[in-house]
């Protein structure tokens, strides 16, 4: 694995994405900020030594380097998800290298259905912890120049990034909500049932991603910092019939607010 991290590493190094301050992963109809993003290096998936493919609508399946909020980022716009058929090691690969490219903070964004009743479509939920019902991405030999065998997840999403935006989203009265996240596999939406399980266990928002992520850059001791937007509902007589498409066009409609906490709380580190 470290061969690989090395030569993505050094392939990146050498189109130019030399030391960025913040990586960010970008979700289910959330990638359009990165045109937000000045004086950007665009590289295709395709085009990067080891890395996977993103299949999914939605996911551009670019790596974007630039300066955005006054910092330079490198956002991956598209991520992978174990329902595409990957394994740990694709997943895990391209946070790895965000880390190894130099990136001190890692940032995240998914589309989630929301089983807190408080919740409406729309809202953005900052992710405080989560719940992991996929297979965990450090099982398998571990690599001690990565991280160690038993990483500690006691603080999976770090306070002061959390405590940061919320200040943020007060000051520009953008309305938010603290919860925990629950990652399944997909790739089908939840059943009733299911909605009201996750809800029972502790689960405030339910999606298919970012908990491996986040696991991944926790072994190497990154800190992370992750939002959810809520784009349905699994609370009992709120359930409607859920599409892919109607889910990307929910997240669209939260961007401008994303925009401005992604914008401040970057610009703040």
């Amino acid at each position: 694995m470290l061969e690989k991290i090395n030569e993505t590493t050094e392939f990146l190094k050498e189109k130019g994405i030399i030391n960025p301050d913040v990586g960010i992963i970008l979700g289910t109809g959330l990638g359009e900020l990165t045109a937000k993003i000045d004086k950007q290096i665009e590289i295709d998936y395709k085009d990067i030594p080891n890395f996977p493919l993103s299949t999914v609508e939605g996911h551009a399946g670019k790596l974007i380097y630039g300066e955005f909020g006054k910092k330079k980022i490198v956002a991956m716009k598209g991520r992978f998800h174990y329902y595409e058929g990957y394994g740990s090691e694709h997943v895990a690969l391209p946070v790895r290298v965000l880390k190894y490219l130099g990136i001190k903070y890692l940032f995240l964004s998914n589309a989630a259905g929301g089983v807190n009743p408080s919740f409406q479509i729309g809202d953005i939920m900052i992710i405080t912890d989560h719940i992991n019902l996929l297979p965990n991405p450090l099982i398998g030999p571990n690599d001690e120049r990565i991280g160690p065998r038993f990483p500690d997840m006691g603080e999976a999403y770090d306070k002061y990034l959390v405590k940061k935006a919320s200040l943020i989203a007060q000051d520009h009265n953008i309305r938010i909500h603290k919860g925990i996240y629950l990652s399944i596999s997909g790739p089908t939406f939840e059943t009733p049932a299911e909605y009201n399980y996750f809800r029972i266990i502790g689960a405030d928002a339910v999606g298919m991603s970012t908990t491996a992520e986040v696991i991944i850059a926790r072994h190497m001791n990154l800190p992370c910092f992750a939002v959810s937007v809520i784009t349905d509902l699994g609370v009992e007589g709120k359930i409607e019939y859920t599409t892919h498409e109607s889910v990307l066009a929910e997240a669209a409609k939260t961007e401008e607010r994303m925009t401005i906490i992604i914008t401040e709380l970057i610009s703040s580190l």
